[in-house]
């Protein structure tokens, strides 16, 4: 899939991934690319807000929805929560072993929205 992180800041977390090996019939980004893409942004933004390699992170539940075609790079964006929610993320991890996070992961086409996903990500220690 040729997926990589692109940028990490204290507020997002940007992976993208070429067209090429993502492509459909209709030369444009094929569709369980562009889920699992958003999936893996969503992890990656889990676990680095999370920063313990004893954790297991599984996504709970997603729900994504195609508004337009990817024609060109697939670059999903996960904008972090505030740091309070990141924080009683942590705490209940520390505390019970085991914390879920809601977090949402856009894909934008020339400016517009072309994709929108949503998904509870669970980490267990």
């Amino acid at each position: 899939m040729g997926v990589r992180v692109v940028e990490r800041t204290p507020g997002q977390i940007v992976l993208s991934a070429p067209l090429g090996p993502n492509r459909n019939h209709l030369g444009t980004a094929f569709g369980g690319s562009l889920n699992a893409v958003a999936t893996l942004t969503g992890y990656t933004a889990v676990w680095l807000a999370l920063d313990d390699s004893s954790a297991h992170v599984v996504i709970r539940d997603s729900n994504i929805t195609f508004r337009r075609p990817v024609e060109g790079e697939i670059r999903a964006v996960c904008l972090l929560p505030e740091p309070a929610a990141l924080d009683a993320f942590r705490t209940d991890f520390t505390r019970k072993g085991k914390a879920r996070l809601a977090l949402q992961v856009s894909i934008d086409q020339a400016g517009q929205r072309a994709v929108d996903f949503t998904g509870t990500f669970v980490a267990v220690k």
